[in-house]
């Protein structure tokens, strides 16, 4: 404070300003208070984003996706809930996109009534199969309704259900799921259910080749297709700190996951990223639906 005092005044100014200002080192209390660690966050949350867009060479939108999060603390447990959806559509005006919104729709109300509500049963009678043949139950519904309520169409679909810190992963065609790790690692975590992507695993064409391909959009397994089919579904652990990202081929088809780490690891909040993300791919000319939902454990 002095040595302070006598860099902004000078001669007897400075002494003036001295007079009756006395210092002391700080004692034991102070020092741990401004020395200790934060308080870590708690209960343990999520933070969501989410991003659509027509895009710039589309009509309309055939995408439908869905986030949503819950948490309960009482004193004696602590629980994470999570659910997120991204299905994109094909089929033509109008069968797109109700296949993909009869099929968020469909998987929403499965999950919520045999996953979620049995989690907060008060009696603890819990659900009562295990997560992924719910899941599965799910999937299969909702190709039933879609093959009743848009024929000829079909959707994509990729979802996440978390619980803890534990995220089940069912996937059915080429939107996809990945975790972002800090520095910028991207890992993919779904296979891409396309002839072009087929072709990549034979060896018969490179992936950069299959990013331009004329059939690279060309799904061997949709919800809606008329042959019976099992989704892809698996158990991960979340990754804290880190992201999980769920986004439509109009997403990844058009933004290369280097530029997709770097919006987000620049980006204040998964809100923010989304709305780059998608400006993102239309700044590449858009040439489909957008659709992105991207999910932070804090």
């Amino acid at each position: 404070m002095r040595n302070f005092l006598k860099k902004l005044f000078s001669g007897k100014e400075a002494e003036k300003r001295l007079v009756g200002i006395k210092t002391a080192p700080l004692d034991a209390a102070e020092l741990a208070a401004i020395s200790a660690p934060a308080e870590p966050l708690k209960p343990l949350q999520l933070v969501v984003g989410t991003g659509q867009s027509i895009g710039l060479q589309r009509d309309h939108n055939e995408d439908a996706l869905y986030a949503v999060s819950a948490i309960l603390a009482d004193g004696a447990n602590e629980t994470q809930f999570g659910l997120f959806i991204v299905a994109d559509g094909m089929g033509g005006y109008e069968y797109g996109e109700v296949a993909s919104s009869v099929t968020a729709r469909s998987i929403i109300q499965h999950i919520l009534a045999n996953v979620y509500l049995p989690h907060m049963d008060p009696e603890g009678a819990g659900q009562q199969e295990s997560l992924q043949e719910i899941i599965e139950t799910g999937i299969l519904k909702a190709q039933q309704l879609v093959r009743i309520r848009a024929p000829g169409g079909g959707t994509t679909l990729t979802a996440a259900v978390l619980i803890g810190d534990q995220v089940t992963i069912a996937h059915v065609g080429d939107s996809r799921a990945y975790f972002v790790h800090p520095g910028g690692r991207m890992e993919l975590l779904t296979h891409d259910h396309t002839l072009v992507h087929r072709l990549v695993e034979l060896g018969q064409i490179t992936e950069e080749e299959a990013l331009v391909h004329p059939s690279r959009n060309v799904l061997y397994r949709a919800i809606g297709q008329p042959e019976p089919f099992k989704p892809d579904i698996q158990t991960f652990q979340m990754p804290h700190p880190g992201y999980l990202l769920i986004c439509s081929d109009g997403l990844w088809g058009a933004v290369n996951d280097a530029n997709i780490a770097k919006i987000i690891r620049e980006s204040t909040s998964p809100s923010e990223a989304c709305k780059k993300l998608v400006a993102a791919a239309n700044e590449t000319g858009g040439p489909d639906n957008i659709s992105v939902v991207l999910v932070e454990y804090l």
